[in-house]
């Protein structure tokens, strides 16, 4: 009886492990979480601004299109007034069906406004040095014909439900190119989104007026292991890894994103964020 026992016991173990590894690699990483965050955000009083923030969606072997499609189905469910990309659509070296890929991303700009920025992932040097392309090229053609607006290193005054406000884009701490002086085109009477790939682009902007930075590029840390936290986090400033947090008298929101890198996700699902903008 002994000997039966352990052997059952044995017998189990590629179960236990199969299911160990089907969470990370199968489950989570397709457990999208619909989180909603109110802010402060204009001194008159007005109608609230849905602001729908979307990262890191990595097509790729790993995050299917049909899977981006489906995401971006339960994200337009939020019926935003307004939808802000901020950067890696896909994943340095792959080659993606850019048509079909086209047609997921033109959903997001069907009804309402969507602006982007790049990631580094989105072609660069970083880019090229990782099999990616050396230029930006594709990406931005690819936003460009969704209907998407690519603000590359730009401002615009942006009008919404009656609201104005500031949107400046900048291009990729990580490429180098980051440009702060599209802030000195920027309206000074109202409050300024800006849109950077990744969150330490702050402190590269920190003389400048803003009030509120939307990044991704972390993607939460991906994989959070317990006691150790957001440990592979790709960032130098590790308070700003996921959420809507204060930093110096303004607003940081960093989502997690809605792909992920080489398919595994570990108590860190990916997020599509709708900020409120309030007064």
């Amino acid at each position: 009886m002994r000997t039966l026992t352990r052997r059952r016991w044995l017998a189990a173990i590629p179960a236990v492990g199969a299911a160990s590894l089907a969470y990370p690699c199968y489950l989570e990483p397709r457990w999208l979480e619909m989180t909603r965050k109110p802010l402060a955000f204009f001194k008159e009083q007005g109608e609230a601004v849905r602001l729908l923030h979307l990262s890191d969606f990595h097509a790729s072997v790993a995050v299917s299109l049909r899977y981006l499609e489906r995401a971006l189905d339960n994200a337009l469910s939020f019926r935003p007034d307004v939808i802000c990309l901020t950067g890696d659509f896909i994943t340095a070296g792959y080659d993606a069906d850019f048509e079909r890929y086209r047609r997921v991303l033109a959903r997001l700009a069907g009804d309402v406004p969507a602006f982007a920025v790049l990631g580094n992932h989105d072609g660069g040097p970083w880019a090229a040095a990782r099999g990616g392309d050396g230029e930006t090229g594709r990406v931005a053609s690819l936003l460009e014909s969704s209907g998407i607006r690519l603000l590359h290193n730009k401002a615009m005054l942006a009008r919404v439900r009656g609201r104005y406000f500031n949107l400046v884009g900048l291009a990729d701490l990580w490429s180098g190119q980051l440009d702060p002086r599209p802030f000195s085109a920027a309206a000074k009477d109202v409050p300024t989104v800006v849109m950077a790939h990744n969150p330490d682009s702050k402190e590269e902007i920190a003389a400048h007026p803003w009030n509120l930075m939307l990044a991704g590029h972390t993607h939460g840390g991906q994989v959070r292991i317990p006691l150790a936290g957001a440990a592979f986090a790709p960032v130098r400033d590790t308070r700003f890894v996921e959420g809507l947090k204060p930093w110096n008298g303004r607003w940081i929101h960093v989502t997690r994103g809605v792909g992920n890198l080489w398919g595994v996700r570990f108590r860190c699902r990916p997020e599509i964020s709708l900020l409120v903008l309030g007064s």
